[in-house]
């Protein structure tokens, strides 16, 4: 990983010195007393300290003598302008929440500037727990888009479509057409990317569905939606089309490689093939599925099987917190408990579903997920002097197992520093605390109802 050692140094834009460089790629690997070299935005180098400071010369240097460098976190599903909405309802089943909370205030209140300024507040909560690129759905994604870039993260924006009308759209092809334009318009920024997005298999219809297909594979996107997130949506599918949610998806054109299966909850052993067989990907939202008592994913079967699994948080009215460390560690013990094997998810697999894994399934691993040279400089570091943090024997196992959000200290997205001991260097330009109130005041209509 290292480049030959030349006499006189090259210049570059930043060298950072980590305690320990957790790559990703390769699994498991921890390089002690290491450095990053960086220029133009993306990784450079990675070699021992001493080899570094003799074949650069750095614009910047950063110290980080009691840290783990991690590559940035990757939210493989959220709706981050649900942030408005944290604590809005709670302790109910998804189709209560939805029918009797989320829809109705949905249809009140979400707007362009509901989305901005809820992607603000998720983006802030984000980059301060390490999480530099986000998989996004909800309405109004152009709005989504600017708050990103304001905070400067990196997005994957899903383009919503629903087989119902709200605020943002008319229909199915106004959904689309909508979502289309934004791409034409965003495409070559270096910071998004782009998914189809359709919501449920309950919410879209055969029509839309097969319009998708053809979408997604003229333009090589991957295809976002919740999929066997309940047993209710299984039922309802098999009443109302004769066969389970993937099969009718199978049969659209939907399960292939572009497919990111949201929860996937209630799989059988062929539906986990299914999935195997055609490279589709899984958003694991473990808390989310928790709080909802929506039931335990066979993640430690998928993972056996070869399903590619990303971790998300989905959206702070479901989860409350947008926080990866959180799903790590979730993920890991519900593997465990649910297989009867302590070793069905360790550590380093972990920590490669919240990078790499994500990363794959939205089609970025050539480009961030993993600290490489030639990738973007999307990192995360952790600090480990806290009490709860020592004595440390394995910096992977403290990460998934010891380490929370409270731990990161620096975040870097495309080697531009975001986030420095704790402080967000890109504040946004309205004050967050007093958006939340603005917003709690209109909505809190909704908690009396």
């Amino acid at each position: 990983m290292s480049p030959e050692v030349e006499s006189n140094p090259e210049p570059i834009d930043l060298l950072i010195d980590a305690r320990w460089v957790i790559p990703v790629n390769p699994a498991g690997l921890v390089l002690k007393h290491h450095s990053l070299a960086v220029r133009d935005g993306r990784i450079l180098a990675v070699l021992p300290a001493a080899e570094a400071h003799a074949a650069y010369v750095a614009a910047e240097r950063v110290a980080l003598p009691r840290h783990a460098l991690i590559p940035g976190l990757v939210n493989l599903h959220t709706h981050a302008s649900m942030a408005l909405m944290r604590g809005l309802a709670d302790d109910m089943a998804l189709m209560q929440w939805l029918q009797d909370r989320i829809w109705p205030a949905e249809t009140r209140h979400v707007s362009p500037q509901f989305v901005y300024d809820g992607t603000l507040l998720a983006c802030a909560e984000m980059l301060g727990g390490g999480i530099t690129c986000f998989n996004e759905m909800y309405f109004y994604p152009g709005d989504a888009a600017r708050a990103a870039l304001d905070m400067g993260m990196r997005a994957a924006l899903g383009l919503i479509v629903i087989d119902f009308p709200s605020a943002y759209a008319a229909d199915a092809d106004d959904y689309v057409a909508k979502g289309l334009a934004l791409r034409d318009v965003l495409r070559e920024h270096p910071l998004l990317s782009f998914c189809m997005a359709p919501h449920a298999p309950y919410t879209v219809s055969d029509r839309t569905f097969s319009r998708l297909v053809t979408l997604a594979e003229e333009l090589d996107l991957p295809v976002h939606m919740h999929v066997h997130e309940t047993q209710n949506e299984i039922g309802q599918s098999m009443a109302q089309h004769g066969v389970r949610p993937l099969e009718r998806l199978r049969r659209l054109g939907l399960v292939g490689p572009n497919l990111i299966a949201v929860h996937a909850i209630h799989l059988t052993q062929e539906e986990i093939a299914l999935l195997v067989q055609n490279g589709s990907s899984v958003a694991h939202c473990p808390s989310s599925n928790l709080k909802f008592a929506n039931g335990f994913a066979p993640v430690a079967r998928m993972l056996a099987e070869g399903v590619n699994i990303g971790l998300g948080t989905d959206g702070s009215a479901s989860n409350n917190r947008l926080d990866l460390f959180q799903e790590m560690r979730q993920a890991a013990l519900l593997a465990k408990a649910v297989s009867g094997d302590a070793s069905a998810l360790p550590a380093h697999r972990a920590l490669g579903m919240a990078t790499l894994d994500g990363a794959r399934a939205l089609r970025l691993d050539h480009a961030i997920g993993s600290i490489e040279p030639g990738k973007f400089a999307d990192l995360t570091a952790v600090e480990f002097t806290a009490p709860d943090m020592l004595p440390c024997y394995d910096p992977i196992s403290h990460i998934v197992y010891a380490a929370g959000r409270e731990n990161v200290s620096h975040v870097w997205v495309a080697g531009r520093l975001l986030l420095e001991n704790r402080v967000l260097k890109t504040p946004p330009k309205n004050d967050l605390e007093n958006l939340a109130i603005l917003w709690q005041n209109r909505l809190s209509m909704e908690t009396k109802a």
